[in-house]
């Protein structure tokens, strides 16, 4: 397994949990990274995402595990199709009863061309999905006010269904895109490659000064 050249930290907010992504982003994104959190469940969910030279989403592999379950998605585009295949372990669904949460349903898709006009994946939970339309739309080099309308393939976490859902990404500044779905709405702050800072209610990168 090569290694790769920079590394990016985020701490959930929203609950206990961190990310933890190693990329080379030289022509496109090559991306490999560990996510814990400990709801709905605890789970920890590991993922490599690769992206062509624009930015559109290649192939995107994960594996989410917790206690007495395991899945695992393997999502990739090609000739502007999309292809799901999907493994699973123990039972997730009789985890998340026993927690109080709804099921979480079969992983993956019954029908990939529902996701045809998406090129990016967004990974539940995981603010490295929203660097994919920054950069491939150029969207902090936008003028203020810019807005972009796309479909993307949105994986649940942790039970790694897979959906289509609209997405709004709209340029406010040089450091803050705002992000828009299913009626949430939040301003990213993001850094000068696109990466995200701070994303609220989900997740911020820590202060390396502090502490």
């Amino acid at each position: 397994m090569p290694t790769l050249p920079k590394s990016l930290f985020w701490v959930r907010t929203d609950t206990a949990g961190a990310d933890h992504v190693l990329f080379d982003d030289r022509s496109g994104l090559a991306a490999r990274g560990v996510a814990t959190a400990a709801a709905p469940v605890p789970y920890t969910c590991r993922y490599e995402l690769v992206t062509d030279e624009t930015w559109a989403t290649v192939r995107l592999e994960v594996s989410c595990e917790g206690a007495g379950w395991l899945r695992t998605l393997r999502l990739e585009r090609a000739a502007g199709r999309w292809r799901a295949s999907t493994a699973e372990q123990g039972d997730l669904d009789a985890a998340l009863a026993a927690a109080g949460q709804p099921r979480a349903g079969l992983p993956g898709t019954e029908d990939p061309d529902r996701l045809e006009a998406a090129l990016d994946v967004d990974l539940g939970g995981s603010p490295l999905s929203n660097t994919l339309p920054v950069r491939r739309l150029g969207l902090l080099q936008a003028p203020p006010g810019t807005s972009h309308r796309i479909q993307v393939a949105w994986v649940l976490v942790p039970g790694l269904a897979v959906v289509p859902a609209e997405q709004v990404y709209t340029a406010i500044d040089a450091s803050t895109v705002g992000y828009a779905s299913e009626g949430f709405t939040a301003e990213l702050t993001l850094d000068q490659n696109g990466y995200v800072v701070h994303y609220p209610g989900l997740a911020r990168r820590p202060d390396p000064s502090a502490g």
